[in-house]
């Protein structure tokens, strides 16, 4: 039988060829699938053991599970110092090795209730070179009326790992424990199939040497922003869904800002813990969402774009009067006097042409302004360079790749990486890089958003302290800015002539 194909354990005599699991509390414990493997044990204990710390492998409606115990077995303990008791069972021939209790925490807690359950992993190896690995699922739940939709209504699940150490041949097989009023049905048996075809693809992956290329919480604890992005989502989600007036899907900008409000928050509580918040600004703001959402959190701060968006009238007055229409200028680059007619401004002021307010800004934000730099496109790469004008940390989540003269182009390909390294991936090195040359200490984080576009590259400490860096030898040796004013200037006409 190919390794690829799951065989359903319908008959006495595929089931036959499976040790039945007696469960020593009289629970039965029916078998469903068996599929072949390579992979040994010790790899199918690593992939379970993964997906009982990562829940949402298997399906997007939880965030994560929260782990409460996790112990090695011992007879002689009877009591467990956690918030959750374990709940025990014991099979023929097995030797019940580790115990852990799990909360799974639900993506939103409004439809979905969080599940308590105990996993537990037992072995039984004999003389052939035969080695069982069980782990089973207990769900804290009485009835299959109780369980929550992310999860089988079953008693309990277990998996079983038959790996012969002689002839490296192995299988894997699932087993439900059913409750008397949810026998089996169509339903739980595609669920069944689901977390079978996981393991398989997860283990494989695992002896072909496959390791994880990106890591996530690396900043902040994942139970952290993910507990304030639900309260955020519970807030404001559907209202801000409900009154979108872009072109654009309001699911994905809102959700997705909405995770970056809550990162920023759980990095400013670790940020600011000895020290007032100093404000922040949101460079290139697009439609201002996020700045929206800061300022209703109660954190001061300001965002402007070269264009005003039609949504920025339907946010709340206060996040209305911080958003500004106007352009940015570097100081570094500032020529005079203009030769166009318009006549020079230095520091935030603004131009007025047809009794229309925008404004040029030169890049110089009060001393420790945390700067913002979402998707901001062609102030990307300007941001290490600004925040190190302001003395101010910051935080850049990039997207299209542009040099600092504003023009596209594909960031170089990074010294020593992979030929499949991606365009995304070199413009983060590329930007890091810039970062870094600036003095910045460089932090990275792949954000849990809904986009593809989630490295968030983060100064918050200094390598070289301020006014060590010359900011224009960093614009030079990146290939200078020649042209980035006459560009700005043209942008600030049209955005006159746009009203």
């Amino acid at each position: 039988m190919s390794s690829s194909i799951m065989t359903s354990i319908a008959s006495d005599d595929n089931s036959a060829a499976l040790p039945s699991l007696q469960d020593l509390s009289g629970a039965s414990w029916t078998p469903l699938f068996n599929q072949d493997c390579s992979f040994p044990p010790e790899i199918f204990r690593s992939v379970l053991l993964n997906l009982i710390k990562n829940p949402n492998i298997n399906t997007n409606r939880l965030f994560r599970a929260d782990i409460f115990l996790d112990v090695s077995y011992d007879a002689n303990t009877t009591e467990y110092q956690t918030e959750i008791p374990p709940r025990l069972t014991h099979f023929t021939n097995f030797q019940l090795k580790t115990i852990i209790v799990r909360k799974m925490i639900p993506r939103n807690p409004v439809v979905d209730k969080p599940l308590d359950q105990t996993c537990l992993f037992h072995e039984c190896n004999d003389e052939q070179g035969n080695i069982n690995s069980l782990v089973t699922y207990l769900p804290h739940i009485s009835s299959a009326d109780e369980s929550p939709f992310y999860h089988p209504a079953v008693h309990g699940i277990g998996f079983l790992h038959q790996f012969n150490t002689n002839s490296k041949e192995g299988s894997n097989s699932i087993f439900y424990s059913f409750f008397p009023a949810e026998p089996r049905s169509p339903k739980l048996e595609r669920t069944a199939q689901h977390l079978l075809a996981v393991i398989y693809k997860h283990g494989t992956g695992c002896a072909a040497g496959y390791s994880k290329r990106v890591q996530h919480d690396v900043i902040i604890p994942q139970i952290r922003a993910q507990n304030t992005y639900s309260r955020l989502k519970i807030k404001y989600g559907r209202s801000l869904c409900e009154k979108w007036v872009e072109a654009t899907d309001p699911t994905k900008h809102v959700f997705e800002d909405l995770a970056i409000a809550a990162f920023l928050i759980e990095l400013w509580a670790d940020l600011y813990t000895e020290s007032s918040f100093p404000g922040f600004v949101d460079i290139g703001c697009g439609n201002g969402l996020l700045v929206h959402i800061l300022v209703e959190e109660g954190y001061s701060g300001w965002g402007f774009d070269a264009r005003r968006r039609k949504s920025w009238s339907s946010w709340s007055q206060k996040a209305q009067e911080n958003l500004k229409e106007m352009v940015l200028i570097p100081s570094i680059l500032r020529k005079a006097p203009n030769t166009d007619g318009m006549s020079q401004v230095l520091r935030s002021d603004t131009h007025t042409e047809v009794g229309i307010e925008v404004g040029i800004h030169d890049g110089r934000f009060p001393k420790g302004t945390f700067i913002i730099s979402n998707h901001a496109d062609e102030l990307t790469p300007w941001t290490p360079i600004l925040a190190n004008m302001s003395e101010s940390p910051f935080m850049m989540i990039p997207c299209c790749s542009h040099r600092l003269n504003g023009s596209r182009f594909r960031a170089p390909h990074p010294k020593g990486a992979p030929a499949s390294t991606s365009q995304y991936a070199a413009l983060v090195v590329w930007i890091s890089k810039i970062s870094e040359d600036c003095g910045w200490v460089v932090e990275k984080e792949m954000l849990r958003i809904p986009s593809t576009r989630n490295a968030a590259v983060i100064g918050r400490s200094r390598k070289i302290a301020f006014g060590y860096v010359e900011v224009e030898d960093v614009v030079t040796n990146y290939g200078g800015a020649a042209g980035w004013e006459e560009n700005s200037l043209k942008l600030l006409k049209g955005a006159t002539r746009g009203h």
